[in-house]
This record gives C-alpha cells, sequence and structure tokens, in this order.
C-alpha cells in the first residue's frame, strides 16, 4: 500500500471513532447513572432494569460472532464493511436518544418499553461496531502499521471516551440537571458520531486482500473461534481485565457523591484520566521500538496494579487520588492497545492453522469482549448500590461506612485480582510474538494463501 494511502486510511479510520466512544462511554457508563440519580427508579424496578441489561449485553455479545460471519460472507460494491457501518450508526443514533428520553413510565411499562429500545440499541450497535472494527485488520498486513492504526485510534477514542466523562455532569447540570438537559445531551452526542462516522465512511479506501479462503457457513463460525486457540487465550484474558476495568470506571461518580462528598470533582478527575490515558497512547509506539510486547505488557499491567493499590488506601485528597489515576489509566492504555494488537494477530494465526481467513468473525471477539465485561461491570455496579444502600440513599449522609467499604471494595480490590488471573493467563498460554508472527506471514505468502492488494 501507497504510504500517502496508508496514512490517509489510518487518520480517517481513527476520526471515526471519537462519536462512537461518546455514544459508547454514555452507554456504558452513564445509562446506570441516568437510571438511579434522574429517573430516581426504586430498587425492585433496578433489579429488574439490572438484569435486563447483564441478559441483553450477554445475548447481544454472542449475536456479536454471527454477525462476524455476516461480515466475511458480505460482498457489495460499497464494500464488505461500509454497508454495516452505515445502517448501525443512523439506528444506533436514534436508539441512544429514545433510550435517554422521560416518556413518563415507571414500574412494569416501563421496564418492557426499556427491554425493546435496549436490545434494538445493541443489536445496531453490534451491525456498526463489528463492521467498524473488522475493517482494521484489512488495512495492513504489517505488524507495525497495525499498531500505529489501533494506537491512534485509541487515541481518539479516548478523546471521545474523556469528552463525555469530563462535560456530562457539568454540561447536564447547566441545562438543568433533569431528563430534559440528559436527553439533549444525548442528541448533541450523536450528532458528533454520524459527522465521525461519515469522515471513515468518505476517507477510507479499503483494500483487497487476496486469499483462498471460501465463504463461511453459519456452521462453521463457531468452529472457527473454537479452534483457534490463541484466539481463546487472549478472549479470555481480555474479559477479565476489562471487567475489573469497567467497573471501576463505572462507580466514578458514586465515589465521588458518596465517598468523596463532591460530586463537582469529577469532572476534573475524569479530565486527569483522559490525560493519562491520551499520554499511554502516544507513548506506546516510543516505546514499542526500544522494547518487547510481552516486556511492555509487563509494565503495562504493573502500573495498572500499582494504581489500584495507591487508589484503594488513598485518603480523600485529590492529587493522592489524581496520582493513582495517572498509574492507572496511563497502564490501562498500554494494555488496550496491546490487546487489539493481540487479537489482530490471531487472524493470520487461525488462517495459518485452519486454511481460512475469517477476520470479521476473528475480530468480532473485540465487541463481544468488551460487551461481557461491560454487562458484568454494570451489573456489578447495580448489585453493589443495591446491596450497600447507596441506590436508596438520598444524601451522602445517610450512606454507612459499610456500605462505603463495599464499593471501595468493589471498585479497587476486585479489578485488582480480576488482573492478575488475567495476566497470569497471558504469561502462561499467548505465544504469537514478533517472530512467530513473522514466520506465520512468510508461511502463508509461501503457500500463495495471502497477499494484500
Amino acid at each position: 500500500m501507497a504510504s500517502g494511502l496508508a496514512r490517509r486510511n489510518r487518520w480517517t479510520f481513527a476520526v471515526g471513532t471519537i462519536g462512537r466512544d461518546m455514544v459508547y462511554s454514555l452507554m456504558a457508563l452513564f445509562l446506570i447513572v441516568y437510571l438511579t440519580e434522574v429517573l430516581d427508579l426504586d430498587d425492585a424496578t433496578l433489579w429488574w432494569v439490572n438484569g435486563i441489561l447483564l441478559g441483553v449485553r450477554l445475548f447481544d455479545a454472542f449475536i456479536d460472532i454471527l454477525m462476524g460471519g455476516i461480515i466475511d460472507n458480505t460482498r457489495s460494491r460499497w464494500g464488505q464493511y461500509k454497508p454495516w457501518i452505515t445502517l448501525g450508526a443512523l439506528l444506533v443514533g436514534a436508539l441512544t436518544i429514545l433510550l435517554f428520553t422521560d416518556f413518563g413510565l415507571r414500574g412494569g411499562p416501563y421496564v418492557a418499553l426499556f427491554t425493546v429500545v435496549y436490545l434494538a440499541w445493541g443489536l445496531s450497535f453490534t451491525m456498526n461496531d463489528i463492521g467498524y472494527w473488522s475493517m482494521l485488520p484489512a488495512l495492513s498486513l504489517d505488524q507495525r502499521e497495525r499498531e500505529r492504526i489501533s494506537s491512534l485510534t485509541k487515541l481518539f477514542a479516548t478523546i471521545g471516551l474523556f469528552t463525555t466523562v469530563v462535560g456530562i455532569v457539568p454540561i447536564t447540570n447547566a441545562l438543568g440537571g433533569d431528563a430534559r438537559a440528559w436527553q439533549l445531551f444525548s442528541i448533541g452526542v450523536v450528532i458528533v458520531m454520524l459527522a465521525g462516522q461519515v469522515v471513515t465512511l468518505i476517507g477510507v479506501r479499503e483494500p483487497r486482500i487476496a486469499t483462498t479462503t471460501p465463504r463461511t457457513s453459519l456452521r462453521e463460525i463457531v468452529a472457527v473461534v473454537a479452534s483457534n486457540d490463541q484466539l481463546l487465550w487472549v478472549a479470555a484474558a481480555m474479559v477479565l481485565f476489562l471487567i475489573g476495568y469497567n467497573t471501576t470506571t463505572s462507580f466514578g461518580v458514586y465515589f465521588f457523591k458518596y465517598a468523596y462528598r463532591d460530586e463537582a470533582m469529577f469532572s476534573p478527575f475524569a479530565a486527569i484520566l483522559g490525560v493519562g490515558q491520551l499520554l499511554g497512547f502516544a507513548l506506546f509506539p516510543l516505546l514499542r521500538r526500544r522494547i518487547s510486547r510481552k516486556r511492555l505488557f509487563t509494565v503495562a499491567m504493573a502500573l495498572v496494579a500499582a494504581g489500584y493499590v495507591v487508589f484503594f488506601f488513598a485518603p480523600m485528597d485529590i492529587v493522592i487520588i489524581g496520582i493513582a489515576g495517572l498509574l492507572l489509566f496511563v497502564g490501562q492504555a498500554f494494555v488496550v492497545v496491546l490487546m487489539i494488537v493481540f487479537l489482530t494477530d490471531c487472524i493470520e494465526y487461525g488462517q495459518w492453522k485452519l486454511g481460512r481467513r475469517n477476520g470479521a468473525v476473528t475480530f468480532a471477539l473485540q465487541p463481544f469482549i468488551n460487551k461481557v465485561a461491560g454487562a458484568m461491570g454494570t451489573a456489578i455496579v447495580g448489585a453493589t448500590l443495591i446491596v450497600t444502600g447507596i441506590n436508596a440513599a438520598q444524601t451522602p449522609d445517610e450512606v454507612t461506612a459499610g456500605g462505603l467499604l463495599g464499593m471501595k471494595m468493589m471498585m479497587m480490590a476486585f479489578p485488582l485480582v480480576m488482573l492478575a488471573i488475567s495476566y497470569l493467563l497471558y504469561l502462561r498460554f499467548y505465544r504469537i510474538d514478533e517472530a512467530f508472527h513473522a514466520r506465520i506471514v512468510a508461511d502463508l505468502r509461501a503457500r500463495g494463501q495471502l497477499e494484500q492488494l
């Protein structure tokens, strides 16, 4: 691929995720806040909604694999991925606004409406998300270029994520802090998402990868995933790490409101985290020139672990809490980029081992992992809020010391355990390093099974 086209694809692909991640963070981190703090659902209704959030996300996660097979078999004049990106983006935009619209329903009628709209949102995001991320491996077969695309994309994703995280509390409060304010915020986020998707759809020129892979039947999709041992180990390590990470981030507003006792400090703290994550993405290419993936992954996990320990024992001092947040999010940035590249390399490994290239099916594991982890994280937060009495509390003074300790344990100690197990799985079972991947690609080319056009 010509260098000019590579740069164009790299940037227009990356820009497209700013608004996508604004929408995703709004849903993943703040839908539960909207339900508990704005609509003020009672405990009984929240138990139902919590179960629906978990069940729908887990169901939707398994649909991701099926969607990957459909995209792998897609052949159209607009390319393999762009039709699904387009349709998914339009549906996600409309359904996001509906989820943040208060129709005045409560109890059973609200639960029924929420279930239908939330399920439709999940399926629509699946179309867009798998279409978008499955395009990444097709943009280059070179590991270094994939790392550049992944780190730049995650940088823009972080800008989108923290635009929502930093802005949502002050902006919705400025708009009145009620359900209407949250609806207006969701409309603004959707507009940004659609604009970014247009940049990707128009700007990215999708290369073709010539392979001997036949179309994959729906019956073969599960076998493609189950037979790729490296893909399964990466998926297991990722989902454990991200369950912990999503649990921590989903508690953010509640920590500052009920433990720190100053909800307004959540936005400055989130800005610190955003700077830390952007710093991590910026440093990643520099560090990769000097140290191996395995060593960088170890460093990243150590930074995140240190952040959790400091955070748990920190006094209510924003400086110390901020240092803990920086450690967490610099390390997390490294982990996220590396895990994306680990997943991407499993495409060639699967083709080398099984004789067929299934990029979309393989990469469907990323949204699958994100949804499972997000579902578990949100469910843990929702259950913790009910059990600790936080959801029923009208003011921070009504939350007991035991309730606050319970929140801190689930926010910091539980994720640390998940991180440790994740790292041990990677260390023991994942073996596609730089040299092994180079041998795989060379072997596939020698067989005449792989070439980028």
